[in-house]
């Protein structure tokens, strides 16, 4: 069993165990669930980068990357610096997330939050809703065309955009829905982690212009972004290289910066 089957059949124990503790009316009859949202996808194409920048405390394959700094510090220093929306990791067991989490960066920001999640259930998108996210993930490899369809709508119906990431022509084929806010490229092979830009440059035209498209993961330098900006990529999502360093946010100012001079 690979890391990303280990990390779905511990979440299809973890969603049973929510949905016997929280309810769907109580998710429902939250602060927060009536909140009006912010659209990511418009946030990216108003933006001259395009750039979510994401919190995150470890992963299976980099074990930790920062559990030292504040939540807070992390993503004001996000939206100071200038990015479109933020990314806020919410699993538990892999990540070290959590809803609270989610929480704690809407309440400190006024700029787009994606829950970053492994969504597999309606549920887990009325968690999203109720504890603030203006957008979800959902991941093609692990959700067939009718749950990709029938997902998406659900997030829609409640006023959440969703990104959907996909990591080859097999997946991108299937996630090719109407109305679809953001498909994301991940350059990460969530099976092996292995990183390779060229996922994004080989994907990048046959997403259609209807689509915003974002590309994620292992993109650790100016050059990286030019060049999948200049072949297409109108955002990129960026966590672990923000997030290794002291300083998130100002480590964001200063990409921004040499984007600029570029």
């Amino acid at each position: 069993m690979n890391i990303l089957d280990q990390i779905i059949a511990h979440k299809k124990r973890e969603i049973a165990l929510k949905k016997s503790v929280v309810s769907v009316n109580q998710l429902e009859n939250s602060e927060l669930f009536n909140s009006r949202t912010i659209s990511l996808s418009k946030s990216v194409l108003h933006s001259p980068f395009g750039i979510i920048s994401e919190h995150k405390r470890c992963s299976p394959s980099k074990a930790t990357i920062n559990h030292h700094l504040s939540l807070e510090d992390i993503v004001k220093g996000y939206e100071n610096a200038g990015a479109s929306g933020i990314s806020v990791l919410t699993d538990t067991k892999f990540f070290g997330g959590s809803l609270d989490d989610l929480v704690l960066a809407k309440a400190s920001v006024k700029t787009p939050v994606l829950r970053k999640e492994f969504i597999i259930d309606e549920y887990q998108i009325l968690e999203a809703k109720a504890y603030g996210a203006d957008a979800i993930l959902l991941i093609a490899s692990v959700l067939s065309r009718e749950e990709l369809k029938t997902l998406t709508a659900f997030a829609h119906s409640i006023a959440l955009d969703v990104l959907l990431e996909v990591h080859n022509q097999a997946e991108l084929d299937k996630s090719l829905i109407p109305g679809l806010d953001m498909i994301g490229v991940n350059n990460r092979n969530l099976k092996t982690f292995e990183v390779r830009l060229d996922t994004s440059l080989a994907l990048v035209d046959k997403i259609p212009n209807d689509f915003v498209k974002i590309s994620e993961s292992g993109l650790h330098s100016t050059e990286a972004i030019k060049l999948l900006k200049s072949a297409g990529f109108n955002g990129f999502l960026i966590g672990e290289a923000f997030m290794k360093t002291n300083n998130p946010g100002a480590e964001l100012a200063t990409i921004i910066k040499q984007l600029k001079a570029i």
